[in-house]
């Protein structure tokens, strides 16, 4: 793994999990805090490729 992919992985699980914890923070039930990090960590995966060269 290089270093460029081991970054962007890591940047975008920590978006999962402050998205996944704001949203449960919020009210939202544990399911949908937990599918909101997923989407948002899956979500930013190609936009960290192109940003962080």
């Amino acid at each position: 793994m290089t270093l460029h992919t081991a970054v962007v992985l890591l940047t975008a699980v920590v978006i999962g999990l402050v998205v996944g914890g704001l949203s449960y923070l919020s009210g939202t039930p544990v399911a949908g805090a937990v599918l909101a990090g997923l989407l948002s960590a899956g979500g930013s995966v190609p936009v960290l490729h192109h940003l962080i060269r």
